[in-house]
């Protein structure tokens, strides 16, 4: 599933690969494809949402004092 390829653009950001990942899964779903819905719609309705919770569980982890010797969750 996930599409973390070494030959993409790095993205400086944290959690980058996971939130492009979202991104094409979002774009590539077909709530976006065949009902012309928005990705912020389809999201709400549970599209990707291992995607979605992965990448909650790296930003969360940016908070995390512990994530400071355990490191991000993601990828």
């Amino acid at each position: 599933m996930p599409k973390y390829y070494e030959d993409k653009e790095e993205d400086g950001r944290a959690c980058g690969g996971v939130r492009e990942d979202l991104r094409q899964c979002l774009l590539e779903s077909p709530c976006v494809l065949r009902e012309n819905k928005s990705p912020k719609q389809c999201l709400r309705e549970g599209h990707c949402r291992s995607l979605q919770m992965t990448f909650f569980a790296c930003k969360r982890s940016m908070l995390d004092t512990r994530a400071r010797f355990r490191g991000r969750k993601g990828y």
